[in-house]
């Protein structure tokens, strides 16, 4: 016993030696790695027969190959290092011969075998690593081993080997493309993997190689719906993308019966999930069941940590859903815009989007789109476009907030959040006719400002609004002739000159432009060359009235009283004579070639009416977001604004049409994986889960304890009764034995019977077994 406990003692000091050791020594690798080396110590390292100083040579060799310096006259030292049983080694020997073998093609073909190898090693993590790297080594020559070590791997026990090998299959595509019909047969055997993360790569090759072979996932599709719960993130987003294309083509589209703008209640999902049947459902959008259970696995989804995930699952329901399950989709949407101010912004280009669909779903989260002071200008600028889409659908109190918030913007000193709080004001002016007078007034109180650009703004909008009820808003038009005087912005005041002018013809003479032409006819040289031009046109407009007004006139007298009569020339003519002797001393050209032009029209009246007097069709200030719409959810074009055109960024492709009804494929191809489903999924769908739930706890409380020893609590008897149910259990069994008695008799005369007729069948059978080796002997 002594000497045991010698030898324990002994060995945790060198345990405790061990330690101290490593930890010196890991001390010193660290400080002796930030020196450098020349290449003769690298080789030497990577030359030695210590795993140790091997391994610090493969940190410093891919430390220089990370900052970019030249690695590569390593290459061989490096690459003799691959049949190293160390995984540490084995695994730094993959990354550098993966990053450099399509510059040394012939050395990186002499560690191939090795590799071939390591595929049969007993440790799993080996022979994904090596499979791994055997697709990432990009030399075409060994696209056939690759292909003969993917087929190796999908047949594999552990699961990280299929995976890694379902993660090789594009790899392995792109590097040789003629494999593509062993590729898609190995796809097919990993999409239906029993492991959710191999199926999950397998559905991320699917897309890549061929997304277009649907026929690949129809016995899949029910395995791969009921495990995309389970996947990691970037796997869950493939699969949603990939089942919303397999919904487009191989399902009708959903017509809707009746419209129930309520939605469902919250819990109509659930029960419609585990096959409980409501009325509340009846009525509604008729679906496929597969895709009602597609619809229905996915909701989970709307909780994940992954914004990604979040907005691809929303853009299942906008495509292929109904908008009931789109309602659903709204608050975990706008759950984003807690995020950190990238995935915010990229989260407000969806929730527009999706505004720009069903803006009423989102009213209820109005007070979640107000502007805050450290919102960046993308950030404010979409809340703003997202305020003014719901708008119209709001109540009277969320109508009254947000006009003050854009009212509270309009007054500030960032020009550009103040030019899009005045656009936004008449952009809800226009979409909502019962608040457009209040959104006037806010807009006529902003045109007095020193700020040039809030007036200018304001006045551009007053004058689509003006457009739209040209003939009620006379008396806004003169409202603004009157603050000419005050309006200073160049801009600004080219503006109300031009409403004036389109006004010139309402009240005939009694009309307010003669006049204002000949106020700003005294100032005409000190105006800004955008007033000018507006004054000019202006003129142009009275004096054509007044010529058509004229005409009217003299036609009238003619048919009356004979020829008219010379008169005075009329002030009009003066002005118009006037305005053309200012502008023929300006110094722009372009004013100068503008009065020539109006002076040659207007020597034809009818032509000049035509081109001066026609009707301004009224103008629509559309939502900034227009766009984009079209675009799928989650895409880099919908975040861009359509940056690639009409079509998107290249690489963009938009989803395919809905199969038309009676032409989708057969529902029974999708029945293939029905023997793979336990008995407990076969019935989840039969039976209702209340049903289940109240067969289990019946069940178990029907059911004696026998934990506790003293029945307390749990219906406890006492030791008569315990001895009253031994007595009559004993009498039942004396009984029971005495009628198996009785059966056994007669079993036992059965069983004779039958044995005295077995042995005669066997003593014939070897009777003529006898005979027949009799004739053999003989012959």
């Amino acid at each position: 016993m002594e000497s045991i406990a010698k030898i324990s003692s002994l060995m945790e000091t060198a345990r405790e030696l061990t330690l101290d050791a490593a930890s010196a020594a890991r001390n010193a690798r660290t400080s002796s790695s930030a020196r450098p080396m020349d290449r003769n110590q690298m080789r030497k390292l990577l030359d030695s027969r210590n795993e140790r100083e091997v391994l610090e040579g493969l940190r410093r060799v891919l430390a220089m190959m990370y900052r970019n310096q030249k690695t590569l006259p390593f290459f061989s030292s490096v690459v003799k290092n691959v049949a190293s049983p160390n995984i540490e080694i084995k695994k730094l020997v993959y990354i550098y011969l993966i990053h450099h073998a399509e510059q040394e093609p012939d050395l990186a073909l002499l560690s191939i075998n090795t590799i071939q190898k390591s595929l049969s090693d007993t440790n799993p993590q080996v022979r994904a690593l090596a499979l791994k790297t055997m697709s990432g080594i990009r030399v075409p020559v060994i696209s056939q081993i690759v292909s003969l070590a993917i087929k190796k791997g999908i047949a594999d026990m552990s699961p990280y080997v299929r995976k890694a090998a379902a993660l090789a299959i594009p790899k392995c595509y792109r590097l040789d493309p003629s494999q593509s019909p062993q590729l898609i047969e190995y796809l097919s055997t990993l999409l239906g993997d029993k492991q959710y993360f191999v199926a999950g790569a397998a559905v991320s090759a699917f897309l890549e190689i061929c997304p277009d072979r649907l026929d690949l996932i129809h016995k899949h599709y029910r395995g791969l719906v009921r495990k995309i719960v389970d996947m990691d993130e970037w796997s869950q987003m493939a699969t949603l993308r990939l089942m919303t294309i397999y919904a487009r083509r191989c399902f009708p589209r959903a017509k809707q019966t009746t419209s129930q703008e309520s939605g469902p209640s919250p819990t109509t999902g659930v029960d419609e999930f585990y096959g409980e049947s409501t009325d509340s459902s009846q009525g509604r959008s008729s679906l496929d069941p597969d895709l009602l259970l597609f619809l229905n696995a996915i909701r989970s989804l709307l909780q994940s940590r992954n914004a990604g995930v979040v907005v691809a699952v929303t853009r299942c329901y906008v495509d292929v859903g109904t908008p009931e399950y789109v309602k659903q989709a709204i608050g975990p949407l706008v759950a984003l815009l807690r995020g950190a101010p990238d995935i915010q912004q990229v989260a407000l280009f969806n929730i527009v989007s999706v505004a720009l669909l069903r803006p009423k779903d989102f009213v209820k989260y109005a007070s979640h789109f107000l502007v805050r002071a450290t919102d960046a200008a993308p950030v404010w600028e979409l809340k703003l476009e997202i305020l003014t889409l719901i708008f119209p659908h709001s109540s009277v109190h969320i109508k009254s907030l947000i006009l003050k918030e854009l009212e509270h913007f309009c007054q500030g000193s960032n020009k550009a959040l103040v030019r899009e709080a005045v656009r936004a004001i008449g952009r809800c002016a226009q979409s909502d006719t019962a608040t457009a007078p209040r959104c006037l007034k806010l807009l006529l109180g902003q045109i007095t400002s020193l700020d040039g650009t809030l007036a200018a703004e304001s006045l551009t909008v007053i004058r689509h609004l003006i457009q739209q009820d040209a003939e009620g808003h006379a008396g806004t038009v003169v409202r603004l002739a009157k603050n000419l005087d005050s309006a200073t912005d160049p801009q600004a005041r080219a503006t109300i000159i031009w409403l004036v002018g389109e006004f010139s013809g309402l009240n005939g003479e009694d009309n307010i432009a003669p006049d204002v032409l000949r106020i700003l006819l005294k100032d005409f040289a000190s105006e800004s060359e955008a007033a000018k031009q507006q004054i000019l046109l202006l003129a142009a407009k009275v004096y054509l009235h007044h010529i058509n007004r004229k005409s009217e006139s003299e036609k009238s007298t003619e048919s009356q009283d004979g020829p008219p009569q010379e008169a005075d020339v009329h002030p009009i003519a003066r002005l118009w004579e006037y305005v053309l002797l200012l502008v023929r001393y300006d110094v722009s050209y372009d004013l100068r070639d503008r009065a020539r032009m109006y002076r040659a029209l207007l020597a034809v009246p009818q032509l000049a009416t035509l081109m001066l007097l026609a009707p301004k069709p009224a103008p629509q200030a559309p939502s900034p977001s227009e766009s984009r719409k079209g675009f799928q959810l989650g895409s880099s074009t919908l975040v861009l604004a359509g940056g690639g055109g009409v079509h998107g960024l290249r690489g963009y492709s938009t989803l395919p049409d809905w199969v038309e009804p009676g032409q989708e494929p057969d529902a029974r191809l999708r029945n293939q994986d029905s023997d793979t489903t336990s008995r407990y999924d076969s019935n989840r769908s039969a039976v209702p889960a209340s049903e289940r739930l109240d067969e289990m706890t019946q069940g178990f409380t029907a059911a004696p304890s026998k934990i506790n020893g003293s029945a307390e609590g749990v219906g406890a008897k006492t030791l008569d009764d315990w001895l009253a149910e031994e007595d009559d259990g004993e009498s039942e069994e004396t009984e029971e034995e005495e009628e198996t008695d009785e059966d056994d008799d007669d079993d036992e005369e059965e069983e004779e019977e039958e044995e005295e007729e077995e042995e005669d069948d066997e003593e014939e059978e070897e009777s003529d077994d006898d005979g027949e080796t009799d004739e053999l002997v003989k012959k």
